[in-house]
């Protein structure tokens, strides 16, 4: 399935690393920064959550919640989270069900090997609950200061 910008942005109700439900339909009234990425704690992804973190303060001035969306369990995100001091929620996707929703659960190819995963990918939720911004492919390098770039654009603010 592929979301399409303007459109409603699939629900989810995923359990964060606390054990708690987190639901969109909770956050209305805010921007979220829904990023899916393939796993904690290996580089790429240790990298890019570092840099929401080190941005974490900007975006939410701008009226922004970060939630990150891996398949690993509340265990693991935990760690990952108590490792890189991560102000924010990681999201239980274990049956990539939202990834699927979402459409970044998708055959990847590395070393001549074919497996499903997650597409990097990160998806910019306006407040009234629609698909603000699609980054589909992610390369981490400078994507934070692109997402916070376009966030600031539209003119949101706390």
């Amino acid at each position: 399935m592929t979301v399409i910008e303007g459109q409603k942005a699939p629900d989810f109700s995923l359990i964060n690393e606390k054990g708690e439900w987190v639901h969109l339909a909770d956050l209305k009234g805010q921007y979220v920064i829904l990023y899916f990425y393939p796993k904690d704690m290996t580089p790429g992804c240790t990298t890019e959550a570092c840099d929401f973190r080190d941005k974490f303060e900007d975006f939410s001035h701008l009226n922004a919640v970060i939630l990150g969306v891996s398949p690993d369990d509340a265990k693991k995100h935990t760690k990952f989270i108590d490792k890189h001091g991560l102000p924010f929620s990681l999201l239980v996707d274990e049956d990539h069900a939202t990834a699927e929703a979402y459409g970044v659960w998708v055959l990847k190819k590395m070393y001549g090997r074919e497996f499903m995963g997650i597409e990097r990918s990160t998806f910019l939720i306006d407040p009234e609950g629609k698909l603000e911004k699609a980054w589909r492919k992610v390369r981490v390098k400078n994507h934070i200061e692109e997402v916070y770039a376009y966030l600031a654009e539209q003119g949101a603010t706390k």
